[in-house]
């Protein structure tokens, strides 16, 4: 847009400071505006007391039965999401897994994904209970997170996820790479391969040792680095410092 461009950029050169949630949103800042000023890379937080991995098999039973594994995503469900990859992805993994796909929220390629899911004869796996007041209630009945995504500037709804003790298998693109940590916590992908992220995918849900250490280092990776506990403080740092200097 021409005139977003021109007030955006005047922003960020006439703040007395700039923070960027991932290093990739800050290189993609300096290489689209120009800018020559200092920005400071503080990534985004989770509350991990709010966040954690505690669901109740009451919660699960709305979802799926006890023998099936449970795929969760949440978005806005814009294009960028790649809905119907996770559509496509869920077909093949379904093939091996006896699961559930959860749609958590709304937006415009809503019906697109239904219609696809009726088209390959999964209408009775796939549930879109819209958008959620209470995303930490449902989020830890998870056993993967998925997050094929064209690009992310950071990823929050990933990082809830594992902050639950939940793997996810996500896009190589943009700021998931900073929290997610490949083989670690999840696998990352390249966006539009539905049959790598599909194959990931089966190899969390039917490896029960590695789906157990993966849910254990994801939620001590959220713990240990995005905590609210940590991050905030950085926030405070910042701010004070850059009234000192100026």
């Amino acid at each position: 847009n021409s005139m977003v461009f021109p007030i955006t950029k005047f922003s960020i050169e006439k703040s007395d400071g700039v923070t960027c949630v991932s290093k990739f949103l800050k290189e993609k800042t300096i290489e689209f505006f120009d800018i020559k000023k200092p920005m400071e890379v503080i990534y985004n937080f989770v509350d991990t007391k709010k966040f954690t991995p505690s669901g109740t098999v009451e919660v699960r039973e709305k979802f799926a039965s006890a023998d099936e594994k449970i795929i969760f995503h949440v978005s806005n469900f814009r294009p960028v999401k790649r809905l119907t990859d996770i559509i496509k992805i869920f077909s093949l993994v379904s093939k091996k897994v006896n699961s559930k796909l959860v749609l958590i929220g709304d937006g415009p390629e809503r019906q697109k994904a239904e219609i696809l899911a009726e088209e390959l004869d999964l209408k009775k796996q796939v549930i879109f209970p819209g958008k959620q007041d209470c995303i930490e209630c449902i989020m830890p009945l998870a056993d993967l997170f998925l997050l094929p995504s064209e690009t992310e500037s950071f990823g929050v709804a990933a990082l809830e996820a594992m902050s639950c003790g939940v793997p996810v298998v996500a896009s190589r693109v943009g700021g998931l790479t900073e929290v997610i940590a490949d083989g670690n916590t999840g696998f990352l992908l390249p966006p539009g391969n539905v049959e790598a992220m599909a194959a990931s995918a089966i190899k969390i849900l039917t490896d029960e040792n590695l789906a157990g250490k993966m849910k254990e280092s994801a939620r001590r990776r959220a713990v240990e680095i995005f905590d609210a506990e940590i991050i905030v403080p950085r926030y405070e740092r910042y701010y004070n410092k850059i009234q000192e200097l100026n």
